[in-house]
């Protein structure tokens, strides 16, 4: 699309106009005077992606109207997902551009791409300018009126002035927030002007490579949720953080709305150790030491939140966070953590036993926690005979169960969000005598089959097996667990898992182009490929489903490969010849109904129920209360429901009431999902007992 003479003038009108009404805002000369523009070399990085895009996008996309019309979207929710800055007028007048973006990134400048970051950041001054604004006078925190923190399906706002009032009732929801916690106007006032002034003094120091960054990850976000561009800044960030030479709390994080929200948790890492961190908790401030300041850092740059968090080792950082399943307006939850590398050792799979009482004699279970699928590349390409890997060492733990007298075993692969496919295959190969595990499809449609890569070698473990998933159960994990269940091998008990069933290739550009004085290209990460099942079907978006569904606080509707909207479809590929074990349907069955029995008894099973109930109501508001005494009044009934639910625990437990949920010792809560697994090992144990039918032979599946 070519703008005319006249479209040019109205843009240039419209941009001249925000300027003004910011500089009457109070914007500084020095922010004026902050113009972003695209570099040469960006253009270069633009058309060499579009040419990986083309030639090697395991779904051949074409870069096309289409695609462009798809990044424009990706792109604009990327700036304002929850719709608190742009106006309806800006977002019309982007789509003069919906159509062109294909055609700017093979070969044009990238003018536009600018332009509309602009825009963005002007109107997102004009917000942070207007919410200063509100902090003269004390907010009325006795109003009626209602919140909407969630506005990320609401329209665009027709006006200034209905901004206006969306912020206004933003910034008496920020004061609320602190007053509950009973702090002064005056330190509310500090506060809040400290977060929008920083929010302000960051949005000033973005640069041009981070404006490129975040459209080249909308347009490769517009292809699948794992493709994506990492400028040089970052690039040098991910190669530190997969040497691991660095000391930090072993987290992933990433910046959603104005929060950084904890995306993954590291294995062997401190946060992990420590295992209050969970996934989508979301940092507001951070504090150095057991006594140091707390820093407000809602609306920080991710990185400046990494650079906070990070540290000497052995130092102590202290996060304050909301927790995922808090309630809006909750109180705040300190953690403290001491820095430290991640350790390989705590990366390693543990083992422990559970003893289970049934038929009058107590079950040995074996369990067999694996965080991750890890290998020691370097010391095997050293000649190390002992270097590390998963498969090694559940072989080595399984022989030391054993010796213990196990009566079945669990594999805990909650949380496993992959690592090397090796060891899937490998740690496979424990279990089955021999045979394909997974298949996989390049771009080019060639197929290929992984199989058990020691087929000589004797099955390590014969008996009761249970596979331990939930929805972080990811890539690798779900490789292994499909196989142990289309092998008839094992049962798969607790949540369907992620749906990662993509391949995905790391090229560095700077290898395809020649550098341009000290500053690099950055890096692509492209998904190539597909995994399948040994019966054909892809792990992609549906993930495996457990035989024996348990309870679990992960949100599958928040989480997971099916909620993100360019996620790969699934799809199925020639089934490949493999020798499944005898059928465990009728086992299941039997499996299924005995746990449905023993849950309904289980004290801690209807607690955990009865908890996740709770935390879905939470998350299904999307407004809140500006009245302090409503919300007051709100935390506290919520605080005396969970009280209610763990002493009704504890009573039917025979355990003492508590008076308040602040004596909780969360290492001493039980962990509802391993205990049911472990059960329902018993539960295979016993029925293992009895003969099999003559008539449940070995099958060998096309």
């Amino acid at each position: 699309m070519i703008r005319t003479a006249k479209q040019k003038l109205s843009w240039l009108s419209a941009i001249a106009a925000i300027l003004l009404t910011t500089q009457a805002l109070g914007t500084t000369t020095a922010e004026q005077n902050k113009f972003l523009f695209p570099e040469q070399r960006h253009e270069k990085i633009g058309e060499l992606i579009t040419q990986f895009i083309q030639n090697s996008h395991y779904m051949h996309i074409s870069v096309d109207d289409e695609l462009s019309s798809r990044v424009m979207d990706v792109y604009i929710e990327s700036l304002d997902r929850n719709r608190m800055y742009l106006l309806e007028s800006d977002v019309k007048y982007f789509d003069a551009y919906r159509h062109e973006l294909d055609d700017i990134v093979k070969s044009k400048p990238l003018d536009p791409v600018f332009e509309v970051f602009e825009v963005y950041q002007t109107r997102v001054r004009e917000r942070l300018k207007f919410a200063l604004t509100q902090l003269e006078t004390e907010p009325d925190y006795e109003t009626e009126q209602e919140y909407v923190f969630d506005r990320s399906e609401s329209p665009w706002a027709s006006s200034s002035a209905e901004l206006d009032e969306i912020w206004r009732q933003r910034v008496v929801n920020d004061a609320l927030n602190l007053a509950l916690e009973d702090e002064s106007w005056e330190k509310i006032r500090d506060v809040l002007t400290s977060r929008y002034k920083g929010f302000l003094k960051r949005l000033d120091q973005v640069n041009n490579d981070d404006v490129f960054e975040r459209f080249m990850n909308a347009f490769a976000h517009a292809l699948d949720p794992h493709s994506s561009y990492l400028s040089p800044r970052n690039s040098e960030e991910y190669r530190i953080q997969m040497s691991l030479s660095y000391f930090g709390i072993g987290a992933s994080l990433q910046t959603e709305d104005d929060f950084v929200k904890i995306v993954g948790i590291i294995p062997g890492g401190p946060a992990a150790i420590d295992g209050k961190l969970k996934p989508n908790d979301r940092i507001t401030g951070v504090g150095q030491g057991l006594e140091g300041e707390v820093q407000d850092v809602i609306g920080w740059r991710l990185d400046d939140v990494v650079d906070l968090i990070r540290g000497p080792a052995d130092s102590v950082v202290r996060l304050e966070i909301i927790p995922a399943d808090a309630l809006p307006g909750s109180p705040k939850k300190v953690i403290s953590l001491t820095r430290d590398q991640v350790k390989l050792e705590e990366q390693a799979a543990k083992s422990e036993i559970v003893k289970i009482p049934r038929d009058g004699r107590e079950w040995s279970v074996g369990v067999i926690d694996v965080p991750s699928f890890y290998r020691d590349y370097r010391a095997l390409s050293n000649g190390d005979k002992n270097y590390t890997s998963t498969t090694k060492d559940v072989k080595r733990l399984i022989a030391e169960l054993e010796e213990q007298g196990i009566d079945g075993l669990v594999i805990d692969l909650r949380g496993n969000g992959g690592g090397h496919l090796t060891e899937a295959t490998a740690l496979s190969g424990l279990f089955i005598d021999n045979g394909p595990v997974v298949q996989l499809r390049n771009a080019n449609g060639r197929i290929s089959r992984l199989d058990d890569p020691d087929p000589v070698a004797r099955v390590s473990y014969n008996g009761p097996l249970a596979v331990l998933v939930d929805r972080f159960s990811a890539s690798a994990s779900e490789i292994f667990a499909a196989a142990i269940q289309d092998y008839e091998r094992g049962v798969i008990v607790g949540q369907q898992t992620f749906g990662k069933g993509t391949v995905q290739n790391l090229y560095s550009l700077d290898q395809y182009l020649r550098p341009e004085g000290d500053k690099g290209f950055g890096q692509l990460t492209l998904t190539i490929g597909k995994y399948y099942r040994v019966t054909g079907e892809s792990t992609q978006h549906r993930g495996v489903n457990p035989d024996i569904a348990l309870p679990s606080g992960i949100d599958a509707e928040l989480v997971g490969e099916s909620v993100r909207d360019s996620a790969l479809p699934w799809d199925t590929v020639q089934t490949t010849r493999f020798r499944a074990g005898q059928p465990l349907d009728s086992t299941i069955q039997s499996l299924t109904v005995r746990h449905a029995e023993r849950s309904k008894a289980d004290p801690n099973y209807q607690y955990q129920v009865d908890m996740i109930r709770a935390a879905e109501e939470i998350r299904s508001q999307k407004t809140i209360s500006l009245n302090i005494n409503a919300r007051r009044a709100e935390r506290q009934a919520d605080l005396e429901k969970r009280l209610k639910r763990e002493n009704e625990r504890r009573q039917a437990l025979n355990l003492e009431p508590l008076t308040s949920l602040d004596e909780i010792d969360v290492d001493d809560l039980p962990d509802v999902m391993l205990d049911q697994a472990a059960g329902i090992v018993a539960d295979m144990a016993t029925i293992r007992q009895v003969p099999p039918n003559p008539e449940h032979t070995a099958q060998v599946k096309p």
